[in-house]
């Protein structure tokens, strides 16, 4: 484990970057007009998802996927808002053709649910997380700060609506959580290091136990990496065994990491706007949403695409080997179907 603060430009706070638009990504017309081009090529030919990056070419925007955001993600604050896409001019099938040739680009995406959904919708669904089977994006509920369930190096979202009120995007920086709990509870910051047990909630991959184990810190050839979950993974694994319940100090553990997370002065807030597409190292950093308001209607809803983007071999970072079983499942494709989308 690391002991030490670590020191990274990862490793930022609130208010350094809040007012500082230098992770926003904005793209010019000349790379727009790349974009519409590949999208009307792409549409002209009939072609659907999935579909390869020759399909979606962008002769001068590629090399600026394919170099600046995976160096900002990794190498930099961890995060990048990519802004410039007018909303306006695509259809609901457009952003889906859009997201997904931007994101050919960048790596492979994998399987994010038992319905087989590479390209996932993140919207209401009137569930309820009293359902065992159920992930906390398919309500409005207010989420907590996590990484995504897989150790897929790029979580991306794609905003197509924004809600009626609400739904603020938070994200906070798992290096800092890190180096605040060094600071003020190294005693907890231990047991982060230590396994916990997690429910899949229903989307384990065939012939494995319902539930898994893992680290929520780990580091491997230098490298620091979070699996921080959110608390509904942690409290529904009892149903499998009250062996598998979190100890009095996971627990403290765990609430002390979120209530760092939670810090105004080390998160940062942003309200999406219609296009946007925001991209996380899923590894370092942590995201939470606000509860949020829907319109009645249902084509006004809030509606986000979501991807998660593994990165070409020679391109991921080491992970620790209490990672392997996770990062078996995104070689294999990501998590399993077992029901129709």
């Amino acid at each position: 484990m690391a002991r030490e603060a670590i020191v990274s430009p990862a490793a930022w706070v609130g208010p350094q970057i809040q007012n500082d638009d230098s992770w926003i990504m904005r793209l010019d017309e000349a790379e727009v007009a790349e974009v519409d081009a590949a999208l009307s090529g792409l549409k002209a030919k009939g072609k659907s998802i999935p579909f390869g990056k020759e399909d979606f070419p962008l002769p001068n925007l590629a090399a600026r996927i394919v170099d600046e955001i995976p160096d900002r993600l990794e190498n930099g604050l961890g995060f990048v808002l990519v802004r410039g896409l007018s909303r306006d001019r695509y259809s609901d099938k457009d952003c889906e053709l859009v997201y997904w040739g931007l994101a050919s680009h960048l790596g492979r995406p994998v399987s994010q649910n038992r319905r087989g959904h590479v390209l996932g919708h993140v919207r209401d669904e009137g569930k309820s997380l009293a359902d065992p089977t159920v992930r906390p994006y398919q309500t409005k509920r207010r989420m907590d700060f996590h990484a995504d369930l897989l150790p897929v190096e790029i979580l991306g979202l794609f905003c197509c609506r924004t809600a009626k009120r609400g739904g603020e995007s938070y994200i906070v920086s798992a290096l800092t959580v890190h180096n605040i709990m060094a600071k003020e509870r190294p005693d907890l910051l231990e047991v982060l290091y230590q396994p916990f047990n997690l429910d899949w909630r229903g989307e384990e991959p065939e012939g494995t136990q319902p539930w898994h184990t893992c680290p929520m810190f780990s580091v491997q050839d230098g490298k620091f990496t979070s699996c921080i979950s959110g608390r509904v993974f942690f409290e529904s694994v009892t149903r499998w065994g009250e062996h598998l319940a979190l100890t009095d100090i996971q627990r403290e553990a765990l609430d002390f990491a979120q209530d760092v997370a939670e810090r105004p002065e080390l998160r940062l807030s942003m309200m999406f706007q219609e296009g946007d597409i925001q991209l996380l190292n899923n590894q370092t950093m942590l995201h939470a949403r606000s509860e949020y308001e829907d319109y009645d209607e249902p084509d006004l809803k809030r509606h986000l695409l979501r991807m998660w983007i593994s990165r070409p071999e020679g391109q991921r970072r080491s992970l620790s080997p209490a990672l392997d079983d996770r990062r078996r499942i995104v070689e294999m494709g990501g998590i399993p179907t077992k029901e129709a989308a």
